[in-house]
C-alpha cells in the first residue's frame, strides 16, 4: 500500500457517463477483489475513492467510474500516455470462499469490483449468477463480459427500458434465482433491500472517503448488533460480512 504514478493505457466511454480506464502500476501483483484506490487529480484537493474493477495481470488494472462531479469529469478527459498518481490498493476486499454457487449483485457504479471477483470463483469452477441494476438502458455496462465469464447475467433498469424493470430483487425473482451466498456492492437502498433478504454473503460499501486508511474518521459507520462498536469504511471495509453494518453513518 504506497502512492504510485500509474501510466494510462486506455480511458474509453463504456455508457452513459460512464468510464473505463487502464492502468500500468506494480501495485496490480497485490490487488484484491473489492478493494480500492485513492487516485489525485490535478488542481483538485482530495482523492477519489473508485472500486478495481479487475487485475489484468502483475502489471495492469481497471477501474471503471462515472462522472458526477468536476473531478472525475477531468479524470474522463485524460487519454493514453497520461499518468495518475494512485494510492493504493486499500481496504479489506471480498474473500474468496469455497461456495460452489454464487450470486452477485451489483448497481450502477457498484457493478465494477464484482467483475474480479466474478473471475476468481469462475477460476474455481463455482457457479456464479450476475443480477445488475441500473437506471436505464443506457446505463448498462459489463454484460457481456460477465457472460463471457461464463456467468448466467441477468439485469434490472428502474424504467423498464432493458431487462426487467424494477429493482435487482425484482430480477432476482423474476429469473428464480435460489442461490442463498452473496455478494453485493451498489448504493445503500439496493444493500438494504439485499442484507434485509439474505444472511450468508458479504456486501462492499460505498462512503465518501478521503484518506482510504481510517485515520480521519470521515467514513464511519454504527456496527448493527453492538451499540458502542463503529466501523471505518474504507479500513476494516469497504466489504463487510452481511448483517455486520447498520446503515448508519455519522
Amino acid at each position: 500500500m504506497e502512492p504510485e504514478v500509474a501510466c494510462i493505457l486506455e480511458n474509453e466511454q463504456i455508457a452513459s457517463d460512464t468510464y473505463r480506464m487502464i492502468l500500468r502500476a506494480k501495485m496490480a501483483a497485490q490487488m484484491q477483489p473489492g478493494q480500492f484506490v485513492n487516485i489525485a487529480i490535478d488542481t483538485f484537493f482530495l482523492r477519489r475513492p473508485i472500486s478495481i474493477c479487475e487485475v489484468m495481470d502483475s502489471q495492469h488494472f481497471v477501474i471503471i467510474y462515472k462522472v458526477v462531479g468536476d473531478g472525475t469529469k477531468r479524470l474522463s478527459q485524460l487519454s493514453a500516455q497520461d499518468t495518475l498518481n494512485v494510492f493504493g490498493p486499500l481496504g479489506h476486499g471480498y474473500p474468496v470462499t469455497e461456495e460452489k454457487k454464487v450470486l452477485l449483485i451489483g448497481g450502477g457504479v457498484g457493478v465494477p469490483p464484482l467483475y474480479e471477483l466474478a473471475k476468481r470463483y469462475r477460476a474455481k469452477n463455482a457457479k456464479v449468477a450476475v443480477v445488475l441494476g441500473f437506471n436505464d438502458q443506457d446505463s448498462v455496462f459489463y454484460e457481456k463480459e460477465f457472460e463471457n465469464l461464463g456467468c448466467q447475467v441477468s439485469i434490472a433498469t428502474m424504467d423498464g427500458s432493458y431487462g426487467v424493470k424494477g429493482t435487482v430483487i425484482d430480477a432476482i425473482d423474476a429469473a428464480g434465482i435460489s442461490i442463498d451466498f452473496v455478494c453485493s456492492c451498489g448504493p445503500l437502498p439496493m444493500l438494504k433491500a439485499v442484507d434485509a433478504r439474505y444472511q450468508r454473503g458479504y456486501l462492499s460499501f460505498e462512503s465518501r472517503m478521503a484518506c482510504g486508511i481510517g485515520a480521519c474518521m470521515a467514513c464511519i459507520a454504527r456496527d448493527k448488533k453492538e451499540a458502542d462498536l463503529y466501523h471505518r469504511i474504507c479500513k476494516e471495509g469497504p466489504v463487510f460480512p452481511i448483517g455486520k453494518v447498520a446503515f448508519e453513518w455519522i
